[in-house]
């Protein structure tokens, strides 16, 4: 006997279900219900259609009835909203939204894929406002962009530095508007350390966006907001982009199990307390490999392949459920940034002992043309040298060398397994000792006290007690810019200039990015220098760091010069 499958919502999960399902059976009746005019659209490249990077909303639609129906056979029901799930009868109850009719289906397997919804607060006065945005599907983008157009607003105001708000400030810049960025934490894009965000930060702020942290908007008027502070910004239109909420109140009303992280509660195989109804993506609480704790992960690829995995339980096919470990990637204009894993704060706050390795090679070898420095940074529990996480920001393949980390995470990989790692190479794509590798020695040499590290976030603090610092780079390029209280020893004279250097109090080295300082430190390590320390990034990652928090601060820079490349 045929099965009958119906599946609540589209995009990444459903949708995906329901091709899944119809691959495995071709006599299964499988129907699709979404409440919106579009079942299937590539959510993640909405902001683009602001800057007409993608010039027509309707192709950010994927896939429509007629073509789930003639392809695969597939009833896909738009504007019908499944408003009750009534499980003794397993039946749901749905209302076409064009119509007003309300009818039953009954169901042998019923699939929930109903998303998360983005937090629109009503604390806020004026959140109703006409010149109010969010950004979930192809529906709100055409209203963004129209509104935009058919008004020439000048000036835009972005609420949230998560994905979605960076890439419509990005995007509405690239389109020529005044765009401010507010975001309530000291930061933008969680996923990233405070040392790495600072370079986010700071090509945002090049790029001549606004960008105000540490506050939040109050009140939306139709001409500016007003932000907690009492600070007013010109806005004639808001886009609200602090976070989403998954979409559980179905589920609640069916009396279905939620969890601890307020997501549907699902088992290995994606099964709610009820055997017959699964649910897939941004509504459901995940497992987090690697804290061992529940979570919550709104990305497309997880939906996709919690899809497949419900789809195939359903007909008896195995499957391996080794939970999600969070990879991302973002563009920020002319950066890319990637990460995977745990950063600092997430370690710290699962309890876990770690340690990082902050590096800065070159994405490619630095005879070709287009190669740039790339910031690396490596989380590794602490003392077993397990792989935990990294974070990459560079105008090279970030997502490569992060994507290679995650496979390591995903495979229980160690810095011993990431050092040996044998990778692609040819000069135009990267170099023989790529920045995976680099960062696992570095990491591997701290990890077994070869040398001790200073990270770019104590550098200040240095500076202001006046320690000791060298300087090993060339002459030429200590002038260019440097630490004020530094020393120029360069390394061509370091061996040369011993007397120069104490051994009674600490001495701190840098260079350009940490791998001549490193030479240096293990040269006077081996030459009777017990207290000699390396600081993490160096210059580049001083700089880095320090730019954006000098410019918002207006405190007085430890650096003569701030140097990027």
């Amino acid at each position: 006997m045929s099965k009958k499958v119906l599946i609540v919502g589209g995009v990444a999960g459903g949708a995906s279900v329901a091709a899944r399902v119809r691959r495995l059976d071709e006599s299964a009746e499988v129907i699709m219900f979404e409440r919106g005019p579009n079942v299937s659209f590539s959510n993640c490249c909405l902001p683009y259609h602001l800057s007409g990077e993608v010039e027509d909303a309707d192709d950010l639609v994927l896939m429509c009835p007629e073509k789930f129906a003639s392809q695969y056979n597939i009833e896909a029901r738009v504007y019908n909203e499944v408003t009750e799930i009534k499980r003794e009868e397993k039946k749901v109850v749905v209302k076409n939204l064009e119509t007003g009719e309300e009818y039953e289906e009954s169901y042998d397997k019923l699939f929930l894929s109903p998303g998360a919804s983005p937090i629109m607060p009503r604390s806020i006065e004026g959140i109703k406002n006409d010149n109010v945005f969010s950004v979930r599907n192809v529906v709100d983008i055409r209203k963004l962009k129209g509104y935009a157009d058919n008004n020439n607003v000048k000036d835009v105001v972005v609420v949230g530095g998560g994905f979605i708000g960076v890439e419509v400030a990005e995007n509405f810049k690239m389109d020529g508007k005044n765009v401010t960025l507010v975001e309530a934490l000291d930061q933008i894009m969680s996923p990233f350390d405070y040392d790495m965000v600072q370079i986010l930060h700071k090509e945002m702020h090049d790029n001549g966006i606004e960008l105000i942290l540490s506050d939040g908007v109050s009140k939306i008027a139709e001409d500016h907001v007003e932000l907690q502070s009492g600070k007013k910004i010109n806005a004639e239109i808001v886009v609200m982009a602090i976070g989403v909420a998954p979409e559980t109140s179905l589920a609640v009303d069916a009396g279905l199990e939620i969890g601890e992280t307020r997501g549907i509660k699902v088992d290995h195989n994606y099964v709610t307390n009820d055997p017959d109804i699964y649910a897939v993506g941004d509504a459901i609480e995940v497992y987090n490999k690697i804290t061992s704790k529940p979570c919550r992960l709104a990305m497309a690829g997880p939906a996709q392949r919690q899809a497949r995995a419900a789809a195939d339980h359903m007909y008896g096919r195995p499957h391996n459920n080794n939970g999600v470990i969070g990879s991302s990637v973002v563009k920020v204009f002319e950066l890319g940034g990637a990460s995977t894993g745990l950063n600092e704060k997430q370690a710290k706050a699962a309890g876990i002992s770690y340690d990082i390795a902050y590096t800065i090679p070159g994405d490619k070898v630095g005879l070709m043309p287009g190669a740039n420095p790339m910031h690396f940074k490596l989380v590794y529990e602490y003392p077993t040298g397990k792989i935990l996480g990294a974070q990459a920001i560079g105008k090279g393949n970030v997502d490569k060398r992060v994507d290679v980390i995650a496979t390591m995470i995903t495979m229980g990989g160690t810095l011993e397994d990431l050092k040996e790692l044998e990778l692609c190479y040819a000069p135009p794509f990267g170099c023989a000792k790529d920045v995976v590798n680099h960062t696992a020695l570095v990491a591997l040499n701290l990890l077994y006290g070869e040398f001790k590290q200073v990270r770019v976030t104590e550098v200040r603090e240095l500076v202001e007690n006046n320690a000791f610092i060298v300087d090993v780079r060339e002459k030429d390029e200590f002038e260019e810019g440097h630490l004020v209280n530094a020393v120029n020893i360069p390394l061509s004279e370091l061996r040369d200039r011993l007397e120069e250097i104490p051994k009674d109090k600490p001495v701190y080295m840098h260079c350009r990015s940490a791998q001549r300082s490193y030479n240096a430190v293990r040269a006077l390590g081996n030459m009777g220098y017990d207290n000699v320390w390396n600081v993490s990034g160096s210059y580049l990652g001083i700089c880095s760091y320090e730019y954006f928090l000098d410019q918002v601060t207006g405190r007085e820079k430890i650096v003569t010069e701030y140097n990027f490349n």
